[in-house]
């Protein structure tokens, strides 16, 4: 006797957003990406089919970061003094797209000036043909002085600005509106915090399939589970109809997964912690998988070895499984 699978009709759906533009674009990215489009929970095929599937970027820096895991370090190597190298190396460790984190500061310890932004912006897509985003250094004053003119220089490359948050996205939207970009709306781990920087964006014009959302996350054994709590609400307020949380989702476990000290200690820890490469990057692997799980659309990851393992990932959770 067959088995009857019960299933959800949802009145709403999730809105498409695309990342890069091709010479036929009026850009000149290899290829374009898209995200979002569901129509039900993530990975529910028996219900409706998944239109586009998740993505995984790796970040990059515009120069050799001090801060990073001796772990990154190591594997990427030289190419982390050049943008443009690791943009290469990045795209041939099965990147779908690039995340260009722009720094606070200079190798001689001042200001990042606009002209290295953009030099930097510049390097990267003329090295790459993946769709690029772009992340401010994370203060709102140094996030507008430098992403401005990066998306000048940049227009109709389709490329996202980040971080728009309450204290700066007037001028990230309306720079956006300029120049054919998208932003990434990043608020803290709150629904109705999410849903009212999204209105407050497209109040100033920018349409709502130009907005990916970052709802942000912890890591694995740091707060992921109430991420991933409220990642699924706005998943769930998403299919129910309500507008402004229907947009495609971008988180970066990369950079919560390697400040936990599961991945960041090597010395002095548990035996039973055991090898630290091989911990770490379970760390990063398992907290992307899990916030893939949740809804997330794009993941920003940081070891190519966590790049492969979640993309194997993907395409197990992708497979429509055959019913008898």
């Amino acid at each position: 006797m067959p088995v009857q699978i019960p299933k959800d009709s949802w009145a709403g759906s999730v809105r498409t957003v695309t990342l890069g533009a091709t010479a036929a674009e009026g850009g000149t990215r290899a290829r374009s990406v898209t995200v979002g489009g569901q129509k039900t929970l993530p990975f529910m095929h028996f219900e409706q089919v998944t239109p586009h599937r998740p993505l995984v970027a790796i970040e990059i820096k515009d120069r050799r970061p001090e801060d990073w895991s001796p772990l990154l370090l190591d594997v990427w190597g030289d190419a982390m003094g050049d943008p443009a190298a690791w943009a290469k190396a990045a795209e041939q460790a099965g990147a779908d797209l690039l995340v260009l984190a722009l720094s606070l500061t200079g190798g001689d310890g001042q200001p990042t000036q606009p002209q290295a932004a953009v030099a930097a912006a510049k390097a990267v897509l003329d090295a790459s043909g993946l769709p690029l985003i772009v992340f401010g250094p994370g203060q709102a004053e140094a996030d507008n002085a430098l992403l401005v003119p990066v998306a000048e220089a940049t227009k109709g490359e389709r490329i996202a600005l980040g971080i728009c948050e309450d204290k700066n996205y007037r001028t990230l939207v309306a720079t956006a509106l300029a120049n054919d970009h998208r932003v990434i709306a990043r608020s803290p781990m709150d629904v109705n915090l999410a849903k009212q920087l999204n209105i407050l964006i497209h109040d100033m014009g920018l349409p709502l399939d130009r907005i990916l959302m970052d709802p942000t996350t912890g890591a694995l054994g740091y707060g992921i589970e109430y991420g991933y709590s409220v990642m699924e609400r706005l998943r769930l307020a998403a299919l129910q109809g309500d507008a402004m949380t229907q947009l495609p989702m971008i988180v970066t476990p990369g950079f919560e997964a390697w400040k936990a000290k599961e991945a960041k200690v090597g010395q002095d820890v548990p035996e039973a912690w055991g090898n630290w490469a091989e911990r770490a990057i379970t760390w990063e692997a398992l907290t992307a998988v899990t916030l893939i799980e949740s809804g997330a659309d794009i993941v920003v990851l940081r070891h190519p070895e966590s790049v492969r393992r979640v993309r194997q990932a993907i395409d197990a959770l992708m497979a429509v499984p055959e019913t008898a």
